[in-house]
């Protein structure tokens, strides 16, 4: 029997790249010269460098008003790019701020021309894509969210140095005191700075709520006071009062800027203002109402959904906005969190399934958030606690993070309250899913499943 010949398939032909932007610049920034390549019928010549000195940014910036240029591409290396970028941009141009990795891995690649020329041109034919960026104010927001941050990691070191001190001094407080920055444990260190030796009298520091005993903690600081381990230990405590005097003064910065941002509409606001919740409270938590200003500006309740407290939800408006219409859908929302796995394929294949490393400051508080739910009584860590026992805590922490992503995601663009199920109907929903595929592996074999009444659950 003959083969029957295919039919020929008619390929259309390439035809040349589409320059997708006329007017378009690049620019290759460094600590001390920015080089700056325009299309070549723009100027000559169509290269320049220019110094990093304000004068000079805002001398560039005339020099691509002069060459007609509406787009300008750069990367986002370092911080040396965050004064270009915002001086262009009150200037009017459209700036492209470009993921390094774009521009490299863009094959290609000609050694014999500037960085400049190379981000210039690929600009041109539309092959770069602008990294998401947040509104302006959002952005002065997140930088002083990122330097309280910093702040409470200098503090934690000179916590570690009050607690190396008394070790080399032998005092024993770690062990009978469960936070030496408490009432307690601060209380008992002024004092030894002070010049309190007597073991007796420093435990009459003690607070109702410490377990121990006050025999045991005068047991625990009879140490060696040798007046160098001492003089280390009062410039720790020093350098603590610092930092948390630091902390104050910036969360009151953010205070009054949250009071400066605009407010979301009053009539979009979708349930009462948030109340604090309960339990102990988060040892860095803010000096102020954080939740209350939150809802002010967002409009919904993030920390509603359980694993999410203020400065986690802080945390993630400060890197994705109050606008969530910049990701179409919400995968492309998890995609660039990098909470979706990326599929490698090959003939047809899935050869791996994993996320990519990422330095997302959201996915790591969804991350976080999703590590606090182990013991959560909680739909959401009635998931976690599943996915784990079937996955292991890693891929749980991923697929949890992922689902709160998703939740936040809704919350923002329907302006939608979370209204939390509880671990009862997830474990239902669970339960009636299990028994939908038993019934349906039986009926593939020719059985029937049958109830057993001894083993019904019984409706509380």
């Amino acid at each position: 029997m003959a083969k029957r010949k295919k039919s020929p398939v008619n390929v259309p032909a390439l035809d040349v790249l589409e320059q997708i932007n006329i007017h378009a610049a690049g620019l290759d920034i460094g600590s001390e010269e920015i080089w700056v390549c325009v299309p070549a019928d723009s100027d000559e010549p169509s290269v320049r460098v220019f110094p990093t000195f304000t004068v000079d940014l805002h001398a560039l910036a005339d020099w691509l008003a002069a060459c007609q240029i509406e787009t300008v591409a750069m990367e986002s290396t370092g911080v040396y790019w965050i004064p270009v970028y915002e001086i262009l941009e009150s200037r009017g141009f459209e700036v492209y701020l470009v993921n390094a990795r774009h521009v490299k891995n863009v094959p290609g690649r000609k050694t014999d021309i500037l960085d400049c020329q190379w981000i210039q041109q690929l600009h041109t034919y539309g092959l770069l894509r602008a990294s998401f960026r947040p509104p302006e104010e959002i952005c002065a927001l997140r930088a002083l969210a990122r330097h309280r941050d910093n702040l409470i990691r200098y503090r934690s070191a000179h916590i570690q140095h009050m607690q190396k001190a008394l070790q080399m001094m032998n005092i024993k407080l770690t062990q009978v005191v469960s936070d030496i920055t408490g009432v307690t444990g601060l209380s008992i260190i002024r004092a030894i700075v002070a010049g309190e030796r007597n073991p007796h009298e420093l435990a009459r520091f003690r607070q109702s709520g410490c377990k121990k005993s006050e025999e045991q903690i005068a047991k625990a600081l009879q140490g060696n006071y040798k007046f160098e381990h001492v003089f280390v230990l009062k410039q720790a405590v020093a350098q603590y009062d610092f930092y948390l005097q630091q902390i104050r003064e910036c969360d009151a910065q953010m205070e009054e800027m949250y009071a400066t941002l605009p407010p979301s509409d009053p009539d979009s606001l979708v349930s009462p203002p948030p109340k604090p919740k309960g339990g102990k409270p988060r040892k860095n938590q803010a000096h102020f109402d954080l939740a209350a200003s939150l809802y002010g500006v967002v409009g919904v309740d993030l920390t509603a959904i359980d694993g999410i407290d203020a400065l986690t939800a802080q945390a993630i408006i400060t890197e994705i906005g109050t606008d969530v219409s910049a990701w179409p859908t919400v995968k492309h929302f998890t995609s660039w969190l990098g909470l979706s796995p990326h599929n490698d394929k090959s003939g047809g294949k899935v050869l791996r399934s994993r996320t990519k490393k990422t330095k997302n400051r959201a996915n790591l508080a969804f991350r976080i958030a999703a590590h606090s739910l182990s013991r959560s009584q909680s739909a959401v860590g009635a998931f976690y606690r599943r996915m784990k026992a079937k996955h292991g805590p890693a891929k749980a922490t991923t697929a949890t993070a992922h689902k709160l992503a998703r939740m936040v995601y809704f919350m923002l663009k329907n302006r939608s309250a979370y209204i939390d199920p509880g671990v009862t109907y997830y474990e239902q929903q669970y339960r009636d899913r299990t028994i939908r595929n038993l019934k349906r592996r039986a009926a593939a074999l020719g059985l029937q499943l049958v109830p057993d009444p001894a083993q019904a659950p019984t409706v509380s």
